[in-house]
């Protein structure tokens, strides 16, 4: 089954004969913060039905590591209505184009053409004379902001390497995070930091004036200490982007990193502003039972298609090809709608 046929699969009409929805995205990626666009195509039934309300649901795969359990499980982050307050005559088409913007911590889910593993989808509804149908589910495509794709170039540059990405449910403390999960990319220490973590992790907290940088790094533990996070926060804004460099600069932000987790122990710290920033005791970077000073075992959705190419190229690193991450984002959404 290809993509075109996972994503555009009618997913059941409101009874026998009732009309059916199907939307279609714009061609091409999309940025946080920025527009979704596309038209919603909708075929009539075997009478005349009332539309009340189409919307549009933007839906994620989301970690949810509290507790003992690991679990996963689809989170709606927004929704917008798109439509309706219209008679669709029997057997009628139409289309409705729309525009909405999505969130700013709408998480990135390929780089440089390669897929992260991340599941985004956008998901249609249908309410007609009170009866509400789910329509179809469309994959989401969301490339990164230039000074997003800037900081994780510079990071594969100086040595880093991509092993994953996934959406985890919970906040990061002394953030204005407004979504209920966050993304954390994964990579390998670059070699001249190898001796002081196993594992770097960033999490990009954008909003209209700029962007919050978390760096957490998993702490190599020492014969008589065990190992644990530390992270500092950094706040950069939109502007020149192309003019930094990024890759001094985020040098300068690992060192600091590193650093501090040796002042500090056990405790990590936030810096604002790069490298000359102020550090202060952080609360609640994670949801409960993060720091249990293991590792995640993700599920096979964090798996990676590729390497991540011109900066964070790192080779093949994942199991799933392309067609199998296409199916397992519409099992995914399918599987979610079999338990409501």
């Amino acid at each position: 089954m290809n993509a075109t046929m996972v994503f555009k699969r009618l997913l059941g009409s409101l009874g026998v004969g009732g009309p059916t929805v199907d939307t279609v995205l714009d061609p091409g990626p999309v940025l946080p913060g920025g527009p979704l666009t596309g038209q919603v195509h909708l075929q009539g039934g075997k009478a005349d039905f009332e539309i009340e309300q189409i919307t549009l649901e933007l839906v994620a795969r989301v970690e949810d590591e509290r507790g003992e359990e690991e679990r996963e499980g689809v989170v709606l982050f927004d929704r917008f209505t798109v439509g309706g307050g219209f008679r669709l005559a029997e057997g009628e088409h139409r289309s409705l184009p729309f525009t909405a913007h999505l969130p700013w911590e709408t998480p990135v889910t390929e780089l440089y053409g390669q897929p992260l593993g991340i599941i985004l989808g956008v998901r249609t509804g249908l309410e007609v004379a009170g009866a509400k149908d789910k329509g179809d589910l469309d994959q989401l495509t969301v490339n990164p902001l230039p000074v997003q794709e800037a900081i994780l170039e510079a990071l594969g540059q100086l040595g880093f390497g991509f092993r994953s990405a996934d959406l985890e449910l919970g906040h990061v403390g002394g953030t204005g995070q407004r979504l209920p999960f966050y993304q954390e990319i994964e990579l390998s220490p670059a070699p001249q930091y190898a001796h002081a973590i196993n594992e770097l992790e960033v999490t990009f907290l954008a909003n209209a004036g700029g962007m919050d940088v978390v760096l957490e790094a998993d702490k190599r533990g020492g014969l008589f200490t065990s190992g644990e996070d530390a992270l500092t926060l950094f706040t950069v804004g939109y502007e020149g982007v192309e003019h930094r460099d990024w890759n001094t600069e985020v040098d300068a932000w690992i060192q600091q990193l590193v650093e501090r987790r040796a002042a500090y122990g056990s405790y990590g710290s936030y810096g604002h502003g790069g490298h000359d920033g102020h550090g202060y005791g952080h609360t609640d970077h994670h949801h409960d039972g993060h720091h249990d000073g293991g590792r995640r075992s993700g599920p096979s959705t964090a798996a990676i298609v590729g390497g991540v190419a011109a900066g964070v190229a790192v080779g093949v690193v994942g199991g799933m090809v392309a067609a199998e991450v296409v199916d397992e984002i519409g099992d995914a959404f399918e599987d979610e709608e079999d338990e409501d």
